[in-house]
């Protein structure tokens, strides 16, 4: 969308105009926004494309996409015609008056949200809405009488067209209430539609191979599953031939029973991904799907989609034989399981066992080629756990362990393997960072006592500095901002390279329960030799990545915001007390991260403090609404 209109400004051809874009021109040309000269199109004078923040005391900001405006344009209140924040909007130029350059909403070109969420709150005699979490207050079209008679603090989603009343999401006191916060926030959805209901229990709950005399009989192998331990949904197992070198990488056959255009399809298309809260999952699938027929239980045949991939002495792979086939795996692990195995501490059945360990070796050596080219993050995942109540009773960071290690570097395997079959289809790409971000890193590390200088060879300065952080034993903090200096991996047709795997062809195979872009690729890669079904899938590829690239984030931040609600309810019982923090950003405002007995919490602060420097904070506020908790540092702890 933003080079679509950002191109108006300098002329667009009319064959590069995408279907999805026909429905906006036309309604640029209606409001006489655009010209057509010689076949192209040019944004006329005065008006000025862009996406809208609004503050809240309901001031608007536009961020145009010209880059002829260097800064953002004041909209005042009045002026911005019922558009919201995050709306891509076009706008009209006021007369200038200094300081600030005005414009008014003209049209609202590409909503944010089609729904808001807010809560209640009594202003003066009136009953108005707050949205969350930008705290703008809004007239809701509903009646006083009816208004007042919900309590205050009431959650409702709202039409962002009218204000009207879509549904009471709950209230602000009920920590019940976070879930459906963060999910409204993101207009995502729990409930299945009907139709996706009914076709996903229409294919039962077993697999009879004798119905599948087309696919590889490979039952009698003894496959097994490792995942967390809270895990429901198994899309890949695995299994190793010693004697021969064959890595056997079985993934959910997804796409056997997902038709593209079915109902389960749309609805999967929807989500994109599935979303992980502490206490549930919700998955892109329906459950009769997920966590049941495609799900590799063990002690049931199941469909797979197979790459068996022979490695030479060398660990090059010689053979990668993509095999849709029938599975039964022998044993489901959890990683702690698999962990204490590897340390001689747990025993399983022999056959398993005869092969586990030395596939562990395996994967050693081929992790020890790959940081060759590629690099080992040592980052942590920050686990929570709930009470009875909906509220934090454990919080805890997790790094990876062996048995991790042995499913990432199968996986990564048949992920390369499925790469480079394709010449066009659905990459995952990770593009080295840009200089500013680097220079911007290398400041932040001088102040740690880190010093290293950009020569140009990315690859060496990133090892320089992991080295260095591992003398210092700060090597998770600095990972985190060698990461943050990155550039984010992203969806595309066409492949541009892996910069942190160090991989020329790398893509998303192993995971189609939760993905949709590794649903996607199963069907892709079954259509190869059908050119007429491979075209079809192709249709709209470019646009799908964007999509799917909006959507993978948006999981993320539903995931982090309801994190972020939970540490705020925290916080809000224990305003005044003081707790062991460590810095983790400086640069516009500082923020604090808790390093207590309850962990990762962000903290924003009103003073500020060098990155990384261990403080003691206390709380001085919350906002539940907004998650927001503010602090103040009361002592600089020596390292």
């Amino acid at each position: 969308m933003k080079a679509f209109l950002n191109s108006l400004t300098t002329g667009l051809e009319s064959k590069f105009i995408k279907s999805s874009e026909l429905e906006i021109l036309r309604v640029l040309e209606q409001i006489r926004a655009v010209t057509k000269y010689k076949n192209r199109y040019y944004l006329n004078d005065g008006f000025v494309c862009g996406k809208l923040d609004i503050s809240s005391n309901g001031t608007g900001f536009l961020y145009p996409y010209d880059s002829k405006f260097k800064q953002d344009l004041m909209i005042e209140n009045r002026d911005l015609g019922g558009a919201h924040f995050g709306d891509i909007v076009l706008a009209k130029l006021t007369k200038f008056k200094k300081p600030r350059q005005k414009a008014a909403v003209v049209a609202v070109l590409l909503m944010a949200n089609e729904t808001s969420v807010v809560y209640t709150k009594k202003i003066g005699s009136v009953i108005m809405g707050v949205t969350i979490p930008n705290s703008i207050t809004i007239a809701l079209k509903a009646s006083q009488k009816s208004l007042k008679e919900l309590p205050l603090g009431t959650v409702l989603k709202i039409n962002n067209l009218d204000n009207d009343i879509v549904e009471v999401l709950g209230v602000l006191s009920d920590a019940n209430v976070d879930q459906k916060i963060s999910m409204a926030l993101y207009n995502k959805r729990e409930i299945f539609p009907k139709i996706a209901i009914n076709e996903a229990i229409s294919f039962g709950n077993e697999v009879d191979k004798s119905m599948y005399p087309n696919r590889v009989d490979l039952t009698h192998l003894p496959f097994c599953t490792i995942d967390p331990v809270d895990a429901k949904d198994f899309d890949d197992a695995i299994y190793f031939d010693k004697h021969k070198n064959e890595i056997y990488i079985a993934i959910a056959d997804v796409s056997e029973y997902v038709s593209p255009y079915s109902g389960i399809d749309k609805e999967a298309r929807l989500r994109g991904f599935s979303i992980y809260f502490p206490h549930i999952a919700v998955p892109m699938l329906p459950r009769e799907l997920s966590e049941n027929i495609c799900s590799l239980k063990p002690n049931c045949d199941r469909l797979a989609y197979l790459f068996k991939i022979t490695l030479n002495s060398n660990l090059e792979a010689i053979k990668e034989d993509l095999i849709s086939c029938v599975i039964h795996s022998k044993r489901r692990f959890n990683y702690d399981e698999v962990d204490s195995l590897l340390r001689g501490e747990f025993d399983c059945q022999d056959e398993i066992k005869e092969w586990l360990i030395p596939l562990f070796d395996l994967t050693q050596r081929l992790k020890e080629k790959r940081l060759k080219n590629g690099f080992d993050f040592h980052t942590l995942e920050l686990r929570m756990s709930l009470d009875e109540n909906n509220e934090i009773k454990s919080t805890k960071f997790e790094g990876s362990t062996p048995s991790h290690s042995l499913i990432e570097e199968c996986m990564l395997l048949a992920n390369k393997a499925a790469a480079k079959r394709l010449s066009k289809g659905i990459f995952r790409n990770h593009e080295p960072a840009d200089i500013k971000k680097i220079n911007t890193l290398l400041d932040d590390l001088a102040a740690l006592g880190i010093e290293a200088k950009n020569h140009g060879d990315l690859i060496f300065l990133i090892t320089q500095i992991q080295a260095k952080a591992s003398e210092l034993n700060i090597r998770e903090d600095v990972d985190k901002l060698i990461i943050k200096a990155q550039k984010r991996a992203e969806y595309s047709s066409s492949s541009r390279g892996h910069f942190g795997l160090g991989f020329e062809f790398y893509t998303h195979f192993t995971s189609p329960i939760r993905r949709y872009s590794d649903l996607l690729l199963h069907r892709i890669l079954k259509a190869q030799n059908d050119p007429k079904i491979s075209n079809y899938l192709m249709l709209g590829i470019d646009e799908l990545c964007a999509n799917l690239n909006i959507l993978e984030r948006e999981a993320d931040k539903v995931a982090w915001d309801f994190m972020d609600r939970k540490f705020a309810r925290w916080a809000a019982k224990n305003i005044g007390q003081t707790f062991k923090c460590f810095i983790e950003e400086s640069t516009n405002q500082s923020i604090a991260r808790l390093d207590d007995e309850l962990k990762g919490a962000r903290i924003f602060l009103s003073d500020f403090c060098e990155i990384l420097t261990p403080v003691m904070v206390q709380i001085t506020d919350v906002d539940i609404p907004t998650a927001k908790i503010i602090g103040k540092i009361v002592e600089i702890l020596d390292v």
